[in-house]
Formats: C-alpha cells, sequence, structure tokens
C-alpha cells in the first residue's frame, strides 16, 4: 500500500509572503478588521482560498485572549419553538465565527443553575444565551447569582428589566393584533384560549386580547376564557367548556395553533362552521396552519430571527464590554410579529 505523504499545513506567513504584506494586515481580514483596502482584501482572501490556508481557531483565542465561543443554555428541544430558536442561534453563530457550548436543562423550571453556568465559566465561553422561556419562578436565581457574573448574558422570551439583556418577541402586540383583526372584522364575542399561565409568554398574549377587548369598550368576564398547556390534546376539554360557559361566543383567539387545530377539532363536532359561526385565530404560524381545514389564520413570529438577534446583539455587547473594561449597558430588543389573515377568521371572501 502507497501511503501519500502528510500535506504540511499553510501557514499565516506563507500566505503574507504570497500576498506580499505583512501578517498583521492578512490577521486583519482574518478578523474582518475595516483598516484594510478593499483590493487588498479581495487579494489575500483570493490566496487564501488557493493555498487552501486554515486559521488556527486556538492560536487566535490566545493571542486576543477570548475564546470565540458563547454558552448556550436552552430547555424543552423537543417543542418546535426552543428547536427553531437555536437553529437561528447555531446559524448565526457560525457566520460571526463563534463556536457553541450548549447546555440543555431537563425542564422548563429548575432551582439549581449553578452547576451549569459554573460550567459555562469554567470552560472561558465569551458570553451566555439563556434561551431558556421564562416559566413560574425559572428566573429566581438573578438577583443573587446575576451581579456576579463575569462575562455577559442575554436572555430569551423574558420580561423586560432594566438590568438584563433581552431579546423577545412582543406577545402582547400578537394578542392585540389577533384580537384587533376579530374586531374589526365584525365579531361581538370573542374569547380566549390560553396557554398555561405560568408561562411569561402566554401572560403576554392574554393581555394583548383583554387589552384590545377593554380598548374596543368591550367587557371582559372570566367565562370569557379559559386556559391549556400548549398541546393539542389540551385544548379539547377546555375548549368544549368556554363553547357551553360563553353560548354567545363567536370568535376565538388561540394561544397558539396547536390547541388552535383542536379547536377547529371541537367545532367540526359540534356541527359549527368556521368562520360563519366561530371565527378562530391562532398563534405562532406553523407550517402545517395553512394545511388546516379551514387554513387558519395566524400570528407569525420568528424564532429563528430571535435566536439569531440574540447572537448578534451578545457578540456586540462582548465587544462593548472589551473596549470599556466590561461595562456595557443592557439594552432589551423587541421583535415585531405580524397577522396572517386565511380562511379561518374573514367574515368576506376576499383574502389578501
Amino acid at each position: 500500500m502507497v501511503v501519500s505523504p502528510k500535506r504540511k499545513k499553510v501557514t499565516i506567513k506563507q500566505v503574507a509572503e504570497a500576498a506580499r504584506v505583512s501578517t498583521q494586515t492578512v490577521s486583519r481580514v482574518l478578523n474582518n478588521r475595516p483598516d484594510v483596502a478593499p483590493e487588498t482584501r479581495q487579494q489575500i482572501l483570493a490566496i487564501i482560498d488557493r493555498l487552501g490556508y486554515q486559521p488556527s481557531a486556538l492560536a487566535r483565542s490566545l493571542i486576543q485572549q477570548r475564546s470565540f465561543t458563547l454558552g448556550v443554555v436552552i430547555a424543552g428541544l423537543r417543542y418546535i419553538g426552543p428547536s427553531r430558536t437555536l437553529n437561528g442561534i447555531t446559524t448565526q453563530a457560525e457566520a460571526l465565527g463563534y463556536s457553541l457550548l450548549l447546555k440543555k436543562l431537563p425542564g422548563f423550571v429548575t432551582d439549581n443553575v449553578e452547576p451549569i453556568l459554573n460550567d459555562l465559566l469554567a470552560r472561558h465561553v465569551d458570553g451566555i444565551i439563556w434561551a431558556v422561556p421564562e416559566v413560574g419562578d425559572n428566573c429566581a436565581w438573578l438577583e443573587d447569582r446575576l451581579p456576579g457574573l463575569p462575562v455577559p448574558i442575554i436572555f430569551l422570551t423574558m420580561h423586560q428589566e432594566a438590568t438584563l439583556s433581552t431579546v423577545s418577541i412582543d406577545n402582547y402586540l400578537g394578542g392585540q393584533l389577533a384580537t384587533e383583526h376579530l374586531l374589526e372584522e365584525g365579531y361581538q364575542h370573542i374569547g380566549h384560549l390560553a396557554g398555561p399561565l405560568s408561562w411569561w409568554e402566554a401572560r403576554q398574549r392574554q393581555a394583548g386580547w383583554r387589552d384590545a377587548l377593554a380598548g374596543a369598550g368591550r367587557e371582559v368576564k372570566n367565562r370569557f376564557w379559559l386556559e391549556g398547556d400548549w398541546s393539542a390534546q389540551s385544548a379539547v376539554t377546555p375548549c368544549n367548556q368556554l363553547l357551553a360557559q360563553y353560548p354567545e361566543m363567536d370568535a376565538v383567539f388561540v394561544a397558539n395553533d396547536q390547541m388552535a387545530l383542536s379547536v377547529l377539532y371541537v367545532a367540526h363536532r359540534q356541527r359549527l362552521r368556521v368562520p360563519q359561526e366561530l371565527a378562530v385565530v391562532g398563534f405562532d404560524n406553523i407550517p402545517e396552519a395553512a394545511y388546516f381545514c379551514p387554513p387558519l389564520t395566524t400570528i407569525e413570529h420568528s424564532l429563528h430571527e430571535l435566536g439569531c438577534t440574540a447572537v448578534r446583539q451578545l457578540v456586540r455587547i462582548i465587544e462593548a464590554a472589551r473596549e470599556s473594561e466590561g461595562v456595557y449597558e443592557p439594552e432589551t430588543v423587541w421583535l415585531k410579529p405580524q397577522l396572517i389573515v386565511r380562511e379561518s377568521s374573514p367574515k368576506s371572501k376576499s383574502i389578501n
């Protein structure tokens, strides 16, 4: 058997010699620094491609005294929301030259985050993305642990607070958009099937529904709403109960599309025509929503973009902290949802 000779690794010095520039100039190009002429940048990139140069991540970390690694804490990856968010985090981190160190919580509610945080810090991550939805008191650890955290941390899908950097979908606005759409269509009795109200997101969506009705001069009573747990199965019983306790209900805003599917199922079983006798609006715009019967009007928000935005914000904070000796201003970013109108809600036949 003939063994091919091992190919020697191309060095940054060889790239510099081929381009007739200094190694510092090549380094600036590799780090996407702006202080390089466009022609020089293109020449160096072409030589890198031709020679097959592979920058050393370890060398870059040692030189710049940073790991170029982000810690990510997440839970519930079997659900579509967290998996889409993680996909966005992965995509943007790769685009910005960062590696990820993933830590998965056993559930959404936990009171023991110390081992996870300590392990991430021991591995010298440059920053942390806390991608666990706010459920119950699962953020109670912040008060004691956050002030001494030596690296920036950004939180997803949780309440706004002056001391925290957060990126969240504007769930309150989504609830308003759904309810205002039904009001504009002329529905008089708009109920709500909420998600589990231990979740901050579910409470925000319900608040948007409640305030939109109040803003239109509509009275809101407790019998106008009930609660599920996000799953389609969980919505069947409360939907039947809601129709029984609120018989005049002619429209319903459902806190997510999976539960909205069960509302359509119950309506079919009770021989209620949708939308003629019961209009339905969901939340999430899952890919299957367009193929429900009838196709579901829903609130669209991009969880992939939520993940991408979190990475961009965290990297920006890391850079700001490096330039100001660890000092940075927390910032809240709201991502705006939009209404997608399909056949489950309009009284008129014209759909955009």
